[in-house]
């Protein structure tokens, strides 16, 4: 039989992962003020993505493909906004130690470990177990989005997106193992 219902019921251990189960932590080296705040604020995010290059070799008209460097994409949160300005402040502050928008000039030295952190992602399953946490390693704020404003913007509460940089995301706990991070 092509369709059995009950097959698909049983491999789909636990009911599925739900993407609405996450939490999101980032540490910022240059205002903290609005750490405590993110887990709360940090609306939507993504696993980061990552790829391996492919090395091509010619050889007699043939191509043969080779394992090349991996990449990891660039990571993307959306944070919703409150009336303090708390996150986006601490985001604008750490972009501007970066480089600074009037003067040009990187205000924690030209360092990068003056201004790279890490993140934490933090996957729960719905029982409240964590399934996965990934780190998310040297991570900087490379897109502070814009924030749409608008007289036709009702029942809406302000959010931004940050495009962060970053190194690499390893699975580091959680239920569902490690997948040879290290």
């Amino acid at each position: 039989m092509a369709f059995n219902i009950n097959k698909i019921r049983a491999e789909l251990t636990g009911g599925g992962a739900r993407p609405t189960l996450f939490e999101v932590v980032i540490t910022n080296p240059v205002s903290s003020i609005a750490d405590i705040k993110v887990p709360f604020m940090a609306k939507a995010s993504q696993i980061p993505g990552h790829n391996i290059g492919k090395i091509e070799v010619p050889y007699f008209g043939r191509k043969i493909p080779l394992p090349g460097d991996r990449v990891v994409e660039d990571w993307v949160t959306t944070i919703i906004n409150d009336e303090t300005f708390d996150i986006r402040n601490a985001m604008e502050t750490w972009s501007n130690a970066i480089n600074s928008q009037q003067g040009n000039l990187a205000t924690l030295g030209s360092s990068p470990s003056n201004y790279i952190s890490q993140a934490t992602l933090r996957q729960f399953g719905k029982d409240g177990s964590v399934l996965r946490v990934y780190e998310i390693n040297n991570i900087w704020p490379m897109d502070i989005a814009t924030i749409e404003l608008g007289w036709d913007q009702n029942d809406t509460i302000e959010e931004f997106q940050v495009t962060w940089a970053c190194s690499d995301a390893i699975v580091v706990s959680g239920t569902t193992g490690d997948a040879g991070g290290s």
